[in-house]
């Protein structure tokens, strides 16, 4: 049985390797080289100390996935909308696992603050990726297309979002 639950200290390495294979093999991510353990230590920590949740997907000790969401830009005015990130090992792409993280991350966001949540996804033929948004009920938003290079290729962006709760009908409480 798989759980999903909030990360910890030790999930860090295979968080990382987690992370590697898709930045070695995937374009998911932009990212070209591969963040050490400590640089993603350093990421969790940086989520967790502004209050969003980093989330991993547990069978047993092995985790077998990971999400988490962070502000979608640094200026004050976009601190109700966050990006969020999902990330599966090989063996449990096709297991549920991506949505069932993706539906925690979406309900501890919300009750983070959170009333938009922006997927920023990694190449028009991420296909699995598009359809975990697309069934959590996210829209299209626009592609953005050719601007990544990677794997000696171009790479379009895709941008999908969802309303959170109250989403835009109400002004937020400051």
């Amino acid at each position: 049985m798989t759980l999903i639950r909030p990360s910890q200290t030790e999930d860090i390495p295979a968080i990382a390797a987690i992370y590697a294979r898709h930045v070695l093999h995937g374009t998911g991510t932009f990212e070209i080289d591969p963040p050490s353990p400590d640089d993603m230590a350093q990421r969790r920590v940086d989520v967790l100390a502004k209050g969003l949740p980093y989330l991993v997907a547990a069978k047993g000790d092995q985790v077998m996935g990971f999400a988490y969401c962070n502000w979608f830009k640094p200026r004050p005015a976009y601190r109700f909308s966050a990006e969020d990130s999902i990330y599966l090992a090989d063996e449990a792409i096709g297991q549920g696992l991506g949505r069932a993280l993706l539906a925690e991350l979406m309900a501890q966001a919300e009750k983070a603050g959170v009333r938009k949540l922006i997927a920023v996804i990694g190449d028009s033929a991420n296909h699995g990726s598009i359809g975990v948004h697309r069934s959590a009920g996210f829209s299209m938003v626009g592609v953005l297309k050719s601007c990544g290079w990677k794997f000696d290729q171009w790479l379009d962006v895709v941008m999908m979002d969802k309303a959170l709760g109250l989403g835009a009908t109400r002004a937020p409480q400051t």
